[in-house]
Formats: structure tokens, C-alpha cells, sequence
């Protein structure tokens, strides 16, 4: 069982014992949240939510002295008893810089949750980048910086995870659910998306390495950028060799344009290489821009996804063709997922009352 298992159990335990303090993990360290009246010095004027940092590991004797201590908030609290002078060195707050905070973080995230290096410099490096570096981390440096974001954007809510995690490993105090916004990821539509004609009527491109890149995208449901990563050693499979989630095999729909574009010989238009995805996702973009092609290169992706639906392909498994998670494919393409799935039912139905007709 896993530190992070015994944690929940510890605190089911203090909810099924009505305990109204709760556990909780702060990097390696474990503290106490509860509704606690005003620390000593404060402007507020009721209790509110607040933690109390005790400095013990997250391992199986500290959160056995961590629930010993919940227990005995909670009582002092239920007598109104409850004082915050034990506490108040442990909760005082700990000056550091950004710089100082942001590579303990960094640090301490490597060796326990790492992520791959382009999510992190979209995710955090660069959020990171935004605080003056030799400022002292504060609730207000964070708040302040959040609201030069666009509201309800991906900025604003990229922003908004990377500060609150920096701001709970370094226990410090801050609320980003009223600001975060409503973005979320967009569902695509059908009626949005090329058809196989319109992607045939454009896939003929005078020049050679950019028709190939169209063809792979619009066969495969690429990623741009993937589209200059790819081994044809098993064709018409193809091995996307490197792009934002890793190597993966990938099947063509329709499997017959593979053929018909020759895909199996690799052409790549001649330009520089990128040190970063973006750079060869931009090249694709502006390419697609500059032969005024009435759609965008991820429409291809798109379209893809669509034909993996009505083809029938099972969604997890189209999902890992994809390269990214059940939830994300299901999200985003659940429209045709919707109407495939109702249109399977009927046609099964209509198949069951033909067969009995006939009888």
C-alpha cells in the first residue's frame, strides 16, 4: 500500500469519527487542515479555513503521529479550547525567494512525480518564468501575476495548477477555484471537420515533401510535428519515433491512402530542423496558411479520429493510436462516439426485424 493509500484511509477514519480535521500532504511532509479561528495578528475577523504545518514525513510513523494530532485539534476545537500558540512556529511562514522555491520544486517533482520535459516546460517553465525570480514567494506575488492572464484561456488555468502546486509545496496559503475560469478543451464537431473528398481534393500538392506531409497527417491522424518523426519499417504501420507522447504504432484509415500517396517513401520537405515540437507544428501551420487550405493541419488528426469511429475501431484503442488518454478521446470526439453508438444500436435493430419479417 502506498503512502498516498494510508493517507486516505487516515482521514476516512477521521471522518467516520467526526473529527473535523484532515490530513494532508504537502511535497514529503504532512500538515493538518481544519476550519480554525484567526492566528494572532490577523485582519480576519472569523474562522476560515486554515493549515498547521507539523513537519513530519509522509511515511507510516508520521502519519501515525499526524492522526494522533488531528485528534487532539479536533477535540480542542469541539471544547473551544483550541489555541494557536503550539503552533505558531510551525506555521510560520518560511521566507524564500522564487528562484529558491521554484528548484526545490523542480527537484523534488523529478524524483517523485516527473513529467516529460515538453509538458513541463509548457506547464510549469514556463508559468515559472512569468514571477521575478528574486522576489519572495508570497500569496499575492502569485495572485497578482495569475490576473495578468487572459480569463477562462488555457494560459489562465495552466497558470493556475503550476501556482497552486508550487504555492502547497511551499506551504504557502492560496485559492485558485474562483479565478481559474471555465476553459476547458474544446469538443470537436463533426460538421467542423474536411470529409474524404475535401481531403482528397487538396492532398494534391505540386511540392513532393509537403504532399507527404499532408498524407501521413491526413492516413494516420498525426500530430503535426510527429509527422517528421516517423519509421515505415512494418508498412502500413507506422512508428511515430519521437512527439509529445512518446513512440506508438499507428494504423492508416483509410488504409488504402497509404498506398495511393506512397507513404512508405519518406519525403520531407526541405527546411531546417526545429529543436522543439512547436517549431515543426508552426512550419506545417504556416505551410497549410501559405497554399490557402481551408482547414487546419489538426483537422486532418481530427478526421482520423472520425473514421476510427465509424470504421469501428474499439475507442481505447484508437486513443493509444492517438497518443493520448481514454478520457481526453472521449471528451473530445464524443459527438461521433455519441452517433456511432446509436447508429450501431439501430442498425442491429433494423437487422433483428428484417430477419423476423423474412420468417
Amino acid at each position: 500500500m502506498t503512502p498516498e493509500d494510508k493517507l486516505d484511509q487516515l482521514n476516512q477514519r477521521l471522518k467516520a469519527a467526526c473529527v473535523g480535521v484532515a490530513v494532508e500532504a504537502s511535497g514529503s511532509r504532512l500538515r493538518l487542515r481544519a476550519t480554525l479561528p484567526p492566528k494572532p495578528g490577523s485582519t480576519k475577523p472569523f474562522p476560515h479555513q486554515q493549515r498547521i504545518s507539523l513537519g513530519y514525513h509522509k511515511n507510516p510513523a508520521g502519519l501515525a503521529l499526524a492522526e494522533k494530532e488531528a485528534r487532539k485539534v479536533g477535540a480542542l476545537l469541539d471544547c473551544k479550547q483550541f489555541s494557536w500558540e503550539p503552533y505558531l512556529p510551525a506555521v510560520a511562514p518560511q521566507r524564500g525567494t522564487v528562484r529558491e522555491w521554484i528548484e526545490k520544486f523542480t527537484l523534488w517533482r523529478s524524483q517523485n512525480n516527473p513529467v516529460k520535459p515538453v509538458s513541463w516546460k509548457t506547464d510549469y517553465e514556463q508559468p515559472f518564468k512569468r514571477l521575478p525570480p528574486d522576489a519572495i514567494l508570497t500569496t499575492d506575488l502569485l495572485n497578482k501575476t495569475i490576473s495578468q492572464t487572459k480569463p477562462n484561456t488555457r494560459t489562465r488555468r495552466r497558470y493556475c495548477l503550476a501556482y497552486q502546486q508550487l504555492a502547497s509545496f511551499a506551504d504557502t496559503t492560496i485559492d485558485t477555484a474562483p479565478i481559474i475560469g471555465s476553459y476547458s478543451a474544446k469538443k470537436v464537431n463533426p460538421r467542423d471537420i474536411p470529409n474524404e473528398a475535401t481531403i482528397l481534393k487538396f492532398s494534391k500538392i505540386e511540392h513532393p515533401g509537403w504532399r507527404w506531409i499532408y498524407g501521413v497527417i491526413a492516413a494516420y491522424g498525426l500530430r503535426p510535428h510527429e509527422a517528421f518523426f516517423l519509421d515505415f519499417e512494418d508498412f502500413p504501420i507506422a512508428t511515430v519515433l519521437r512527439g509529445k507522447s512518446g513512440s506508438r504504432f499507428v494504423w492508416p484509415l483509410w488504409p488504402e491512402w497509404a498506398n495511393l500517396w506512397e507513404l512508405d517513401k519518406i519525403h520531407l520537405p526541405d527546411c531546417a530542423p526545429g529543436q522543439e515540437h512547436s517549431a515543426y507544428g508552426a512550419r506545417v501551420g504556416h505551410f497549410f496558411h501559405r497554399s490557402q487550405i481551408p482547414f487546419h493541419a489538426y483537422d486532418l488528426r481530427h478526421a482520423w479520429a472520425g473514421r476510427a469511429v465509424e470504421f469501428g475501431l474499439d475507442v481505447s484503442l484508437a486513443a493509444k493510436q492517438m497518443g493520448h488518454s481514454l478520457k481526453i478521446h472521449t471528451e473530445t470526439y464524443q459527438m461521433w462516439i455519441d452517433r456511432a453508438v446509436h447508429q450501431r444500436v439501430f442498425d442491429q435493430l433494423s437487422h433483428n426485424r428484417r430477419e423476423k419479417l423474412l420468417k
